[in-house]
């Protein structure tokens, strides 16, 4: 009897060791807020982090690997350890002191045996010493962006490795378009566009060999304005990107694109790239909704001309417009189902810019690969992040999903950049798994933060009865918001500011000549490009200035056309402009 106890008791330490389920941590009860397809549970691992979160990488051994989104004096980094192995974390440490830490700064991944990261300009790596939580080594600089071009609007530096040792950086674009005055109406584009000579692309470096600057590397692909997401997919040994596409149709081009194309174009796009490839930035935009690359406006396009030289590369997917696809990363675990093998999840973090229409996008999607090519339709994989809906203002956005990494188990991590929240998302589901498992989450696709908006139902300007409020969401609401309480993060609020109530003669010249660099307001930094309104009628700039005086809590005195006519005028003095 005591032999079958014994017998027993080894195979129950048997299974316990073998079987996955019996290893994973308890699920939240509620999935930590989160939708998944059916079968698929998850956890908060950190409910939030101060400094926020943009990308994470997870070790070997479980540790986690962050980028902080407004580090401190302390670090740019936080490493995370769950020591009683319970799936919470309980042990947290910055780390990481570099220069030019900034908002923008991405890259957080795990490479033979180095965490790699990086700031807004240059790239770095830290010696991983799997018995402590925090790397060891020295901070050594990788790649450093020797041609800033200044504070720019697309400077995030993600990278990704591929099988010989190669480290692939982009380099995001200065500026919108590649216009001569960035975002004024009727500003042509430079042809050629001088940033493509050390921007607007991604380049190639030896991921082991330091201080390079870009004549060190190699440019590999051009024409992309703007990348946050890539991975190199080990099953095809090949590059793939998802890329930002231009903004503000509709607001440089009101005679060629309605505010409903605007809210919808350019495409976001899931590129496979291949040395030497070129997208077609700034001269061509790819459109979903025909399947073809449009010349850009900037360049003589009228929003029909369609590129039929064959230069440029089309995407796999078209996404909708202005989703901000934020991370791109190809399954390589075990533990979720077959169906997820070697497929990419995209981390969408969300528009900002679609008024009139609601804010789209704030969702984890995955796009099934078999024979290294998409099978078909993406699947919305992860959603309730926004946990509203619709989205009429980024910031009613709670969450917003940035970055993704693949645990040793195979779960999978994903960071938040608005609260710095860390889910892990495990299988627990049967092992036959197809479209009834994707049921629920293919219905989503109806909500009004996923699907195509309606052309007159879902337009939140319908209504409408002051006309300085449509000039307000017209001009202002891409980057300020609707509620006039920016992003938190690049556009500053415009409520309870004295750029906003105080000195009318200050804010009228901030609109006529647009503004380039660091300001602060209500004592938080920001530092993003604000362009000149200078092609606006003295009275319509006069019926938008008093409208976000007396909005948005904001009780100030009305901005006169005289005030603006005053204004204009000493500005053409001083320029010598007539």
């Amino acid at each position: 009897m005591r032999r079958f106890k014994l017998l027993g008791l080894v195979l129950l330490l048997v299974l316990s060791s073998s079987t996955l389920p019996l290893l994973q941590p308890v699920a939240d009860p509620d999935n930590g807020g989160l939708f998944l397809p059916e079968g698929f549970e998850a956890l908060v691992v950190v409910d939030s982090l101060r400094e926020k979160a943009r990308h994470i990488a997870v070790n070997t051994n479980g540790d986690i690997y962050v980028k902080l989104r407004f580090p401190d004096s302390i670090g740019g980094n936080m490493a995370i350890r769950d020591t009683d192995k319970d799936g919470k974390a309980d042990q947290l440490v910055k780390f990481g002191d570099y220069q030019d830490r900034g908002s923008y700064g991405t890259a957080m991944r795990v490479y033979n045996g180095y965490i790699y990261f990086s700031s807004e300009l240059n790239v770095f790596r830290q010696k991983l010493d799997p018995a402590q939580l925090v790397p060891t080594g020295p901070i050594e600089t990788v790649v450093i962006d020797d041609h800033p071009h200044g504070r720019h609007e697309h400077i995030a530096k993600p990278v990704t490795f591929d099988k010989k040792g190669n480290i692939y950086v982009a380099f995001g674009a200065p500026n919108n378009n590649c216009q001569e005055k960035n975002r004024v109406p009727g500003s042509p584009g430079i042809n050629p566009c001088p940033w493509l000579d050390d921007h607007g692309g991604v380049w190639k470096f030896d991921a082991n060999k330091l201080n390079q600057t870009q004549k060190d590397g190699v440019r590999y692909a051009t024409g992309l304005r703007s990348i946050v997401g890539m991975d190199w997919n080990m099953a095809d040994d090949a590059l793939y990107v998802v890329h930002h596409g231009r903004d503000d149709l509709y607001r440089l081009y009101p005679d060629i694109y309605t505010p409903w194309e605007s809210a919808l174009l350019p495409s976001e796009e899931f590129l496979k790239i291949k040395e030497g490839d070129d997208a077609g930035w700034p001269y061509y935009y790819y459109n979903q909704l025909v399947g073809k690359r449009i010349l850009s406006p900037e360049y003589g396009g009228n929003g029909k001309i369609a590129d039929s030289s064959g230069k440029y590369v089309n995407p796999l997917i078209g996404f909708p417009g202005h989703w901000a696809p934020n991370d791109i990363l190809f399954y390589t675990g075990n533990q979720f189902p077959e169906h997820y093998k070697n497929g990419a999840f995209i981390a969408f973090h969300g528009s900002t810019n679609r008024a009139p229409y609601p804010q789209s996008g704030y969702i984890i999607v995955f796009v099934p690969f078999k024979n290294n090519k998409p099978t078909g339709e993406w699947e919305v994989f992860a959603d309730g992040f926004a946990e509203v809906d619709p989205i009429i203002n980024v910031n009613n956005a709670r969450y917003r999903p940035m970055g993704m990494s693949v645990g040793p188990d195979g779960s999978l991590y994903l960071s938040d950049t608005e609260q710095g929240k860390i889910w892990r998302v495990l299988y627990t589901g049967k092992k036959k798994f197809g479209k009834k498992q994707l049921a629920a989450m293919e219905a989503r696709k109806v909500l009004a933060h996923i699907r195509t908006p309606d052309v007159k139902k879902d337009d939140l300007e319908a209504g409408m009865v002051s006309n300085s409020e449509k000039i307000y969401n017209r001009y202002c609401s891409g980057c300020h918001q609707k509620n006039g309480q920016g992003d938190g993060n690049r556009f500053p609020p415009l409520n309870n500011t004295d750029w906003v109530t105080g000195d009318k003669a200050r804010l009228i010249k901030l609109v006529l000549m647009g503004m380039d660099g660091p300001i602060e307001v209500n004592g938080k930094p920001y530092n993003s490009n604000m362009p000149q309104h200078r092609f606006l009628p003295d009275a319509e700039i006069a019926q938008v200035l008093t409208y976000i005086r007396q909005s948005f809590g904001n009780n100030a005195s009305a901005v006169s056309i005289e005030e603006v006519q005053e204004q204009r005028k000493e500005i053409n003095t001083r320029s010598g402009a007539k």
